[in-house]
């Protein structure tokens, strides 16, 4: 299959980030409209990685997102359940730490992170729930959690505005610059099934995770949300 269905089976998510990984930095650059290097900014300024600190940034892709937190003199570990994004990430930062991992049995010990983040990649795990918990397992004590996702533009007209966009004009745009633009319909139905920006804080605490906050980008069309381990 080219394209994961919505009840996200793992083996089709992973085949489709394969498929895409070396245009994938491009591609979200372009459907993005630019947007998607500022969001990358405020995820770094909201993790506050410090150096000689222990970052995990799940779903990393090809480390990207990752590169920006390294700046600032912490040990980031990009990992990612796509063997092609990896492959691809470490020919391009070869000094990087890359692992492979699942977020929902990840391979490291308990409270070993001072920090983990994931972007734009919680929607495509099979169990969420499972996955905040393990990121919960993963870190320290007084430790943080950044997760940077699509979300709900709270201004209704907007979003009816950006869902026409999604369905409408991200494919026809994505089979110009993808190499696997039939993942992209699936990516633009994934943001639209997904939780609300009250709901995901809700299952963040669910999770373990206390003084939950979010603040929203580009109008709601992405929201960081926060959290600490107690």
């Amino acid at each position: 299959m080219t394209r994961a269905s919505l009840d996200k089976q793992p083996h089709e998510v992973i085949s489709m980030f394969d498929d895409v990984a070396e245009k994938y930095d491009l591609t979200n650059d372009v459907l993005s409209l630019g947007q998607a290097r500022l969001w990358r900014k405020e995820v770094a300024k909201a993790v506050k990685a410090r150096p000689a600190e222990k970052v995990l940034d799940l779903a990393a892709g090809t480390a990207t997102s990752s590169m920006s937190l390294a700046a600032t003199g912490a040990y980031v570990v990009p990992c990612d359940f796509s063997q092609g994004m990896l492959r691809t990430g470490k020919k391009r930062h070869p000094w990087m730490p890359f692992t492979a991992g699942d977020a929902t049995r990840l391979p490291f010990a308990d409270a070993v992170f001072d920090a983990v983040t994931i972007s734009f990649g919680l929607r495509n795990v099979q169990d969420t729930d499972l996955a905040l918990r393990e990121l919960y397992r993963v870190t320290k004590p007084g430790g943080r959690i950044v997760i940077c996702e699509f979300s709900h533009p709270t201004w209704a007209p907007f979003r009816t505005v950006y869902e026409e966009y999604l369905m409408r004009a991200l494919p026809p745009t994505a089979r110009a610059v993808s190499s696997n633009p039939e993942a992209y319909v699936y990516l633009a139905e994934s943001i639209r099934a997904w939780p609300d920006q009250p709901a995901l804080a809700a299952r963040l605490k669910g999770a373990g995770w206390s003084k939950v906050a979010w603040r929203n980008l580009t109008g709601g069309i992405v929201a960081l949300h926060r959290g600490v381990r107690a």
